[in-house]
């Protein structure tokens, strides 16, 4: 744990700037393009899913994602954008792993992407400094993303920094009876929604990196056989079908 010297413009945009922020990981994510995703901690399937492509296609778009570290969306954006292209802000000391369930996302993160925290080693994470920790999420994104929430729920919170910040807000669509809290930012027009997640990407994602993921679909759309594809392009080619990308049919590679 090192704490930071130097100061970070984003958080200007706070109530208060942090007296103190400790870090663990890479400062260099800081100075990325970054959006902020939070949301429920028992998020149904399709939010799950939806929050999974969009952080995937941030990340390999050169956008860092910023979240809680929390179970749930938080932890879902995580995983999905990579800890190398991650920013976790913790309610508790950068030593803690909390919550506990998160133990391996949280050291991958320390290790490969940035953790940050204002309080110190031994500090428990409380109910006011979820709160803290909600606001550092909110000031560091260019904008917030809510991938569901209920009226009531802490995620509420972070839309309340996100208002006083003048941040844009952005949120899935629901159907009626489902993230009630969403659905009426929306009524409000206090939020947009995320139709086209691809044309989302294409507004916040580097334009050079996204050059270079469009190779991988020029190939793609040759109709390689799937064992010409995982010789070529390994990795990409099972990030590509977990993510619903490309299709294989009949051992034949399609868009």
């Amino acid at each position: 744990m090192s704490i930071i010297e130097r100061e970070i413009p984003e958080l200007f945009k706070m109530k208060s700037y942090p007296k103190e922020l400790f870090y663990s990981g890479n400062l260099e994510l800081l100075k990325m393009k970054k959006v902020s995703i939070v949301g429920s901690r028992k998020p149904m399937q399709y939010s799950r899913a939806q929050v999974q492509k969009l952080s995937s296609l941030l990340a390999k778009n050169g956008v860092c994602i910023v979240s809680g570290a929390a179970i749930g969306i938080d932890a879902l954006a995580h995983s999905a954008a990579k800890a190398s292209n991650t920013i976790a802000v913790l309610p508790c000391g950068i030593d803690k792993r909390y919550p506990a369930i998160n133990k391996n996302l949280i050291e991958d993160i320390a290790k490969n992407g940035l953790l940050l925290s204002q309080f110190k080693n031994g500090f428990e994470a409380t109910p006011w400094s979820f709160v803290l920790r909600n606001e550092v999420v909110v000031a560091l994104g260019d904008v917030l993303v809510i991938g569901e929430a209920d009226i009531g729920s802490g995620t509420m919170r972070s839309v309340e920094f996100a208002l006083a910040m003048g941040k844009e807000i952005f949120v899935l669509p629901h159907r009626l009876d489902e993230s009630l809290a969403t659905n009426k930012l929306l009524k409000d027009g206090l939020a947009k929604a995320i139709y086209d997640i691809d044309e989302f990407v294409e507004r916040f994602g580097d334009s050079m990196v996204s050059e270079k993921k469009d190779e991988f679909f020029e190939y793609c759309k040759t109709n390689p056989t799937y064992e010409e594809a995982i010789k070529r392009y390994p990795q990409k080619i099972f990030e590509a079908e977990l993510m619903g990308e490309v299709k294989i049919i009949n051992g034949v590679v399609f868009i």
